[in-house]
């Protein structure tokens, strides 16, 4: 990654980490053993969705977003032309991303709110989560919030075919599969054109 993006955005990113590492210790963020390999198994995993992203202007909600992973990086990454929306119901929570988004001069727009709570009006492009539920549940939360065109990037673990077949018992989606360049037993899930079976 530091070979493809400028000093000025790593050095954001390093920004991003060292707050993690303060706000970890009074809350529960992350998995402390993956506080060591930060790098590699948050931030790397969330950078790997930027290929997958439409290249023109988009909006993107990322779902349950916890840390910030891995919407917050992507909004760091690409700050052109991608406007995104940080849906988290925990407001210490939020409180974090307010902080990291103001150090690092991160526009995004940050919803306190639980994901079926939210307005029939809050839609976007792109939908995007990483260690919040199954499959199912996450085509649940993502279907009133999809466009026409809209696609989902969902980050899975080893679990992700078991996960697929549960979700195609309810669901009717186009699926690709792609390999996680952070874990090898991971995998990125491209979906679109979702309907109710």
């Amino acid at each position: 990654m530091h070979d493809i993006v400028s000093r000025e955005t790593i050095g954001r990113l390093e920004s991003y980490q060292n707050i993690l590492e303060v706000w970890q210790k009074k809350l529960n963020l992350v998995s402390s053993s993956s506080l060591q390999e930060a790098w590699d198994r948050h931030f790397r995993d969330s950078y790997q969705l930027l290929s997958y992203l439409p290249q023109n202007q988009i909006s993107l909600i990322d779902l349950g977003s916890g840390a910030g992973f891995p919407g917050l990086v992507l909004a760091i990454l690409r700050p052109e032309n991608l406007s995104v929306t940080l849906v988290e119901s925990d407001f210490k929570k939020c409180v974090f991303l307010e902080n990291v988004s103001r150090e690092t001069m991160s526009s995004v727009t940050i919803l306190q709110s639980r994901i079926e709570s939210l307005p029939n009006s809050v839609q976007a492009d792109v939908i995007t989560a990483r260690a919040l539920a199954t499959l199912s549940h996450l085509l649940d939360y993502a279907f009133p919030l999809m466009k026409e065109k809209s696609i989902c990037l969902f980050l899975k673990g080893k679990e992700a075919n078991k996960e697929i077949e549960e979700a195609q018992k309810k669901w009717i989606f186009d699926l690709e599969i792609y390999p996680s360049l952070t874990d090898s037993t991971g995998r990125i899930l491209k979906i679109e054109h979702l309907k109710k079976k």
